[in-house]
Protein backbone atom coordinates (compact mmCIF):
# COMPACT_ATOMS: atom_id res chain seq x y z
CA UNK A 1 0.00 0.00 0.00
CA UNK A 2 1.40 3.36 -1.08
CA UNK A 3 -0.23 6.66 -0.15
CA UNK A 4 0.61 10.08 -1.61
CA UNK A 5 -0.64 13.01 0.47
CA UNK A 6 -0.48 16.76 0.10
CA UNK A 7 2.10 17.88 2.64
CA UNK A 8 -0.12 20.76 3.78
CA UNK A 9 -2.96 18.52 5.00
CA UNK A 10 -2.49 18.69 8.78
CA UNK A 11 -2.89 15.92 11.37
CA UNK A 12 -1.96 13.11 8.95
CA UNK A 13 1.67 12.37 9.72
CA UNK A 14 2.10 9.35 11.94
CA UNK A 15 -1.43 8.13 11.18
CA UNK A 16 -1.17 6.77 7.64
CA UNK A 17 2.10 5.00 8.42
CA UNK A 18 0.13 2.52 10.54
CA UNK A 19 -1.36 0.90 7.42
CA UNK A 20 0.84 1.87 4.47
CA UNK A 21 4.23 0.51 3.50
CA UNK A 22 5.08 3.88 1.96
CA UNK A 23 3.68 7.38 2.56
CA UNK A 24 4.90 10.33 0.50
CA UNK A 25 4.08 13.86 1.64
CA UNK A 26 4.37 16.17 -1.37
CA UNK A 27 3.44 19.86 -1.91
CA UNK A 28 0.19 20.01 -3.84
CA UNK A 29 1.66 21.69 -6.91
CA UNK A 30 4.40 19.04 -7.08
CA UNK A 31 2.08 16.03 -7.22
CA UNK A 32 2.68 14.78 -10.76
CA UNK A 33 1.77 11.70 -12.78
CA UNK A 34 5.17 10.22 -11.96
CA UNK A 35 4.53 10.68 -8.24
CA UNK A 36 1.13 8.97 -8.24
CA UNK A 37 1.77 6.28 -10.88
CA UNK A 38 2.38 3.44 -8.41
CA UNK A 39 0.23 4.84 -5.56
CA UNK A 40 -2.98 3.26 -4.31
CA UNK A 41 -4.33 6.33 -2.49
CA UNK A 42 -4.06 10.06 -3.18
CA UNK A 43 -5.02 12.65 -0.56
CA UNK A 44 -5.25 16.19 -1.88
CA UNK A 45 -6.31 19.78 -1.47
CA UNK A 46 -7.57 22.10 -4.20
CA UNK A 47 -4.18 22.84 -5.77
CA UNK A 48 -3.81 19.37 -7.31
CA UNK A 49 -5.77 18.97 -10.55
CA UNK A 50 -6.86 15.33 -10.60
CA UNK A 51 -7.61 14.67 -14.27
CA UNK A 52 -6.48 12.39 -17.08
CA UNK A 53 -3.08 14.09 -17.30
CA UNK A 54 -2.37 13.20 -13.67
CA UNK A 55 -4.20 9.89 -13.32
CA UNK A 56 -3.76 8.07 -16.65
CA UNK A 57 -1.64 4.98 -16.19
CA UNK A 58 -1.81 5.03 -12.40
CA UNK A 59 -3.22 2.27 -10.21
CA UNK A 60 -5.05 4.68 -7.90
CA UNK A 61 -8.29 3.36 -6.46
CA UNK A 62 -9.08 6.11 -3.92
CA UNK A 63 -8.81 9.91 -3.96
CA UNK A 64 -9.70 11.89 -0.87
CA UNK A 65 -9.74 15.67 -0.81
CA UNK A 66 -9.71 17.37 2.59
CA UNK A 67 -11.82 20.19 1.13
CA UNK A 68 -15.50 20.86 0.58
CA UNK A 69 -15.16 21.28 -3.19
CA UNK A 70 -14.41 18.78 -5.94
CA UNK A 71 -14.05 21.07 -8.97
CA UNK A 72 -10.33 20.20 -9.06
CA UNK A 73 -11.21 16.54 -9.64
CA UNK A 74 -12.48 15.10 -12.92
CA UNK A 75 -15.28 13.05 -11.39
CA UNK A 76 -16.37 11.56 -14.71
CA UNK A 77 -12.87 10.26 -15.39
CA UNK A 78 -12.58 8.82 -11.89
CA UNK A 79 -15.97 7.12 -12.14
CA UNK A 80 -15.15 5.57 -15.50
CA UNK A 81 -11.82 4.27 -14.18
CA UNK A 82 -13.13 2.84 -10.92
CA UNK A 83 -11.53 5.47 -8.67
CA UNK A 84 -13.53 6.24 -5.54
CA UNK A 85 -13.59 9.96 -4.70
CA UNK A 86 -14.53 11.46 -1.34
CA UNK A 87 -14.54 15.03 -0.11
CA UNK A 88 -15.22 16.74 3.22
CA UNK A 89 -18.45 18.72 2.80
CA UNK A 90 -19.02 21.39 5.42
CA UNK A 91 -15.69 20.89 7.18
CA UNK A 92 -14.78 24.58 7.06
CA UNK A 93 -18.28 26.08 7.04
CA UNK A 94 -18.08 27.80 10.47
CA UNK A 95 -14.72 29.35 9.53
CA UNK A 96 -16.07 30.71 6.25
CA UNK A 97 -19.09 32.12 8.10
CA UNK A 98 -16.65 33.78 10.49
CA UNK A 99 -14.79 35.36 7.53
CA UNK A 100 -18.04 36.54 5.92
CA UNK A 101 -19.54 38.13 9.00
CA UNK A 102 -16.27 39.61 10.26
CA UNK A 103 -15.87 41.20 6.82
CA UNK A 104 -19.42 42.56 6.78
CA UNK A 105 -19.06 44.00 10.28
CA UNK A 106 -15.74 45.66 9.42
CA UNK A 107 -17.29 47.10 6.26
CA UNK A 108 -20.33 48.42 8.16
CA UNK A 109 -18.06 50.01 10.74
CA UNK A 110 -15.83 51.62 8.10
CA UNK A 111 -18.84 53.00 6.21
CA UNK A 112 -20.80 54.04 9.32
CA UNK A 113 -23.69 51.76 8.40
CA UNK A 114 -26.13 51.62 11.30
CA UNK A 115 -29.41 50.91 9.51
CA UNK A 116 -30.72 47.33 9.21
CA UNK A 117 -29.25 45.59 6.17
CA UNK A 118 -30.64 43.03 3.76
CA UNK A 119 -28.15 40.24 3.09
CA UNK A 120 -28.41 38.02 0.02
CA UNK A 121 -26.89 34.54 0.30
CA UNK A 122 -26.34 32.77 -3.03
CA UNK A 123 -25.91 29.06 -2.39
CA UNK A 124 -27.53 27.61 0.72
CA UNK A 125 -25.50 24.48 1.32
CA UNK A 126 -23.28 23.77 4.30
CA UNK A 127 -21.62 27.21 4.27
CA UNK A 128 -24.49 29.37 3.07
CA UNK A 129 -26.94 27.98 5.59
CA UNK A 130 -24.58 28.77 8.50
CA UNK A 131 -23.98 32.26 7.10
CA UNK A 132 -27.77 32.71 6.99
CA UNK A 133 -28.33 31.42 10.53
CA UNK A 134 -25.74 33.79 11.94
CA UNK A 135 -27.19 36.67 9.92
CA UNK A 136 -30.64 35.96 11.32
CA UNK A 137 -29.25 36.07 14.85
CA UNK A 138 -27.49 39.37 14.06
CA UNK A 139 -30.80 40.90 13.02
CA UNK A 140 -30.28 41.11 9.26
CA UNK A 141 -33.05 40.60 6.76
CA UNK A 142 -32.01 37.57 4.70
CA UNK A 143 -32.79 36.58 1.12
CA UNK A 144 -31.65 33.14 0.02
CA UNK A 145 -31.02 31.98 -3.55
CA UNK A 146 -30.37 28.37 -4.51
CA UNK A 147 -32.18 27.08 -7.63
CA UNK A 148 -31.07 23.42 -7.21
CA UNK A 149 -32.28 23.46 -3.61
CA UNK A 150 -35.55 25.10 -4.63
CA UNK A 151 -36.03 22.32 -7.16
CA UNK A 152 -35.36 19.69 -4.50
CA UNK A 153 -37.99 21.15 -2.21
CA UNK A 154 -40.42 21.46 -5.10
CA UNK A 155 -40.07 17.70 -5.50
CA UNK A 156 -40.72 17.25 -1.79
CA UNK A 157 -37.13 16.31 -1.04
CA UNK A 158 -34.35 18.33 0.57
CA UNK A 159 -30.74 19.34 0.61
CA UNK A 160 -29.49 15.78 1.21
CA UNK A 161 -30.90 14.71 -2.16
CA UNK A 162 -29.00 17.46 -3.92
CA UNK A 163 -25.65 16.33 -2.54
CA UNK A 164 -24.78 13.28 -4.58
CA UNK A 165 -21.59 11.38 -5.25
CA UNK A 166 -19.03 9.95 -2.86
CA UNK A 167 -19.01 12.74 -0.33
CA UNK A 168 -19.24 12.23 3.41
CA UNK A 169 -22.76 13.54 3.96
CA UNK A 170 -23.68 10.24 5.59
CA UNK A 171 -21.07 10.87 8.24
CA UNK A 172 -21.85 14.50 8.93
CA UNK A 173 -25.49 15.39 8.37
CA UNK A 174 -25.94 18.34 6.01
CA UNK A 175 -27.56 21.45 7.45
CA UNK A 176 -31.10 22.55 6.88
CA UNK A 177 -32.55 26.04 6.85
CA UNK A 178 -35.84 27.27 8.18
CA UNK A 179 -36.02 29.64 5.22
CA UNK A 180 -36.13 27.02 2.45
CA UNK A 181 -39.76 27.87 1.72
CA UNK A 182 -38.74 31.45 1.04
CA UNK A 183 -35.99 30.92 -1.51
CA UNK A 184 -35.72 33.94 -3.80
CA UNK A 185 -34.66 34.55 -7.38
CA UNK A 186 -31.40 36.26 -8.25
CA UNK A 187 -33.51 39.08 -9.67
CA UNK A 188 -35.05 39.58 -6.23
CA UNK A 189 -31.61 39.70 -4.60
CA UNK A 190 -30.44 42.22 -7.19
CA UNK A 191 -33.33 44.53 -6.37
CA UNK A 192 -33.47 44.22 -2.59
CA UNK A 193 -30.06 43.41 -1.10
CA UNK A 194 -27.48 45.77 0.38
CA UNK A 195 -24.85 43.01 0.50
CA UNK A 196 -24.59 39.76 -1.46
CA UNK A 197 -22.31 36.83 -0.61
CA UNK A 198 -21.61 33.81 -2.83
CA UNK A 199 -21.34 30.22 -1.56
CA UNK A 200 -21.85 27.98 -4.57
CA UNK A 201 -19.68 25.26 -6.09
CA UNK A 202 -18.03 26.08 -9.41
CA UNK A 203 -19.78 24.43 -12.35
CA UNK A 204 -19.77 25.21 -16.06
CA UNK A 205 -22.30 22.62 -17.17
CA UNK A 206 -25.69 21.38 -16.10
CA UNK A 207 -28.95 23.14 -15.49
CA UNK A 208 -27.54 25.71 -13.08
CA UNK A 209 -23.94 26.63 -14.04
CA UNK A 210 -22.19 28.96 -11.61
CA UNK A 211 -19.17 30.02 -13.69
CA UNK A 212 -19.34 33.85 -13.83
CA UNK A 213 -22.71 33.76 -12.09
CA UNK A 214 -21.80 37.23 -10.89
CA UNK A 215 -20.96 38.87 -14.20
CA UNK A 216 -21.32 42.29 -15.83
CA UNK A 217 -25.05 41.82 -16.43
CA UNK A 218 -25.64 40.72 -12.84
CA UNK A 219 -23.74 43.70 -11.45
CA UNK A 220 -25.52 46.12 -13.75
CA UNK A 221 -28.84 44.80 -12.43
CA UNK A 222 -28.04 45.68 -8.81
CA UNK A 223 -30.24 48.46 -7.43
CA UNK A 224 -28.57 49.40 -4.16
CA UNK A 225 -26.11 46.64 -3.32
CA UNK A 226 -22.87 48.14 -2.04
CA UNK A 227 -20.77 45.06 -1.19
CA UNK A 228 -20.13 41.74 -2.96
CA UNK A 229 -18.34 38.91 -1.15
CA UNK A 230 -16.88 35.76 -2.73
CA UNK A 231 -15.58 32.97 -0.53
CA UNK A 232 -16.71 30.19 -2.88
CA UNK A 233 -14.55 29.78 -5.99
CA UNK A 234 -12.79 32.55 -7.87
CA UNK A 235 -14.57 32.14 -11.19
CA UNK A 236 -18.05 32.29 -9.63
CA UNK A 237 -17.49 36.04 -9.94
CA UNK A 238 -16.16 37.58 -13.15
CA UNK A 239 -13.14 39.38 -11.72
CA UNK A 240 -12.92 41.82 -14.63
CA UNK A 241 -16.56 42.77 -14.10
CA UNK A 242 -15.98 43.25 -10.37
CA UNK A 243 -13.08 45.55 -11.17
CA UNK A 244 -15.33 47.80 -13.30
CA UNK A 245 -18.21 47.77 -10.81
CA UNK A 246 -18.57 50.85 -8.62
CA UNK A 247 -19.33 49.02 -5.37
CA UNK A 248 -17.03 47.42 -2.80
CA UNK A 249 -15.76 43.87 -3.04
CA UNK A 250 -14.43 41.40 -0.50
CA UNK A 251 -12.60 38.46 -2.01
CA UNK A 252 -11.05 35.34 -0.59
CA UNK A 253 -11.28 33.43 -3.89
CA UNK A 254 -9.86 34.84 -7.11
CA UNK A 255 -9.65 33.97 -10.75
CA UNK A 256 -6.20 32.78 -11.87
CA UNK A 257 -4.90 32.13 -8.36
CA UNK A 258 -2.17 32.65 -7.34
CA UNK A 259 -1.57 35.18 -10.18
CA UNK A 260 -4.38 37.47 -9.06
CA UNK A 261 -5.29 40.86 -10.55
CA UNK A 262 -3.28 43.67 -8.98
CA UNK A 263 -5.98 46.18 -9.91
CA UNK A 264 -8.69 44.13 -8.23
CA UNK A 265 -6.46 43.60 -5.21
CA UNK A 266 -6.03 47.37 -4.91
CA UNK A 267 -9.79 47.90 -5.18
CA UNK A 268 -10.87 45.23 -2.69
CA UNK A 269 -12.03 46.25 0.78
CA UNK A 270 -11.05 42.81 2.05
CA UNK A 271 -8.57 40.67 0.12
CA UNK A 272 -7.34 37.36 1.51
CA UNK A 273 -5.36 34.47 -0.05
CA UNK A 274 -8.08 31.79 -0.14
CA UNK A 275 -7.98 31.23 3.62
CA UNK A 276 -11.59 31.98 4.63
CA UNK A 277 -12.01 28.38 5.78
CA UNK A 278 -8.60 28.11 7.43
CA UNK A 279 -9.48 27.56 11.05
CA UNK A 280 -7.78 24.99 13.25
CA UNK A 281 -11.08 23.24 13.83
CA UNK A 282 -11.98 23.30 10.13
CA UNK A 283 -8.69 21.67 9.15
CA UNK A 284 -9.19 19.01 11.82
CA UNK A 285 -12.69 18.28 10.50
CA UNK A 286 -11.43 17.94 6.93
CA UNK A 287 -8.70 15.50 7.91
CA UNK A 288 -11.02 13.59 10.22
CA UNK A 289 -13.61 13.15 7.47
CA UNK A 290 -11.03 11.83 5.02
CA UNK A 291 -9.63 9.38 7.59
CA UNK A 292 -13.17 8.22 8.39
CA UNK A 293 -13.70 7.56 4.68
CA UNK A 294 -10.43 5.63 4.45
CA UNK A 295 -11.44 3.51 7.42
CA UNK A 296 -14.81 2.78 5.88
CA UNK A 297 -13.44 1.98 2.42
CA UNK A 298 -10.47 -0.18 3.43
CA UNK A 299 -11.79 -1.54 6.72
CA UNK A 300 -9.03 0.16 8.67
CA UNK A 301 -9.22 1.47 12.21
CA UNK A 302 -7.02 4.54 11.98
CA UNK A 303 -7.38 7.07 14.83
CA UNK A 304 -9.48 10.07 13.87
CA UNK A 305 -8.56 13.58 15.09
CA UNK A 306 -11.02 14.69 17.75
CA UNK A 307 -12.46 18.06 16.79
CA UNK A 308 -13.29 20.63 19.45
CA UNK A 309 -17.00 21.03 19.96
CA UNK A 310 -18.13 24.67 19.70
CA UNK A 311 -18.87 26.38 22.98
CA UNK A 312 -21.47 28.63 21.35
CA UNK A 313 -24.18 28.13 18.77
CA UNK A 314 -25.78 30.45 16.25
CA UNK A 315 -28.23 31.69 18.89
CA UNK A 316 -25.33 33.03 20.94
CA UNK A 317 -23.66 34.93 18.10
CA UNK A 318 -23.04 38.66 18.57
CA UNK A 319 -21.18 41.24 16.48
CA UNK A 320 -18.60 41.69 19.23
CA UNK A 321 -17.86 37.98 19.49
CA UNK A 322 -17.31 37.77 15.76
CA UNK A 323 -15.14 40.87 15.56
CA UNK A 324 -13.09 39.79 18.56
CA UNK A 325 -12.47 36.39 17.00
CA UNK A 326 -11.04 37.55 13.67
CA UNK A 327 -10.14 40.75 11.80
CA UNK A 328 -9.84 40.13 8.03
CA UNK A 329 -8.26 43.55 7.54
CA UNK A 330 -5.03 42.19 9.03
CA UNK A 331 -4.81 39.44 6.41
CA UNK A 332 -5.79 42.02 3.78
CA UNK A 333 -2.87 44.26 4.69
CA UNK A 334 -0.48 41.30 4.51
CA UNK A 335 -1.65 40.23 1.04
CA UNK A 336 -1.70 43.77 -0.35
CA UNK A 337 1.85 44.27 0.84
CA UNK A 338 3.11 41.12 -0.88
CA UNK A 339 0.68 39.74 -3.49
CA UNK A 340 3.48 37.70 -5.08
CA UNK A 341 3.50 35.62 -1.88
CA UNK A 342 -0.15 34.56 -2.32
CA UNK A 343 0.62 30.83 -2.34
CA UNK A 344 3.10 31.04 0.50
CA UNK A 345 0.68 33.07 2.64
CA UNK A 346 -1.97 30.45 2.00
CA UNK A 347 0.22 27.42 2.61
CA UNK A 348 1.79 28.82 5.76
CA UNK A 349 -1.30 30.51 7.20
CA UNK A 350 -1.46 30.52 10.99
CA UNK A 351 -4.72 28.66 11.55
CA UNK A 352 -7.14 30.80 13.51
CA UNK A 353 -9.68 29.77 16.11
CA UNK A 354 -13.36 29.75 15.22
CA UNK A 355 -15.83 31.97 17.03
Amino acid sequence: MKIVADSKIPYLKGVLEQVAQEVLYVPGNEITSDVVRDADVLLTRTRTRCDCALLEGSKLEFIGTATIGTDHIDLDYCHSHGITVVNAPGCNAPAVAQWVHATILQWMQANHVTHPITLGVVGVGHVGSIVARWAQQLGYRILLNDPPLAECYARGSGIGDRESGNDLSTLHSPPSTENHSQLSTLHCLQHECDIITFHTPLTKDGKYPTWHLCDKAFLQGLKHCELILNAARGAVCDNEALLRWQGDVALDCWENEPAISQELLDKAFVATPHIAGYSRQGKMRGTAMVIEALNRYFGWNLPVPEVDKPLLGANDMTPQLIMDSYNPLHDTATLKAAPHLFESLRNNYLLREEV
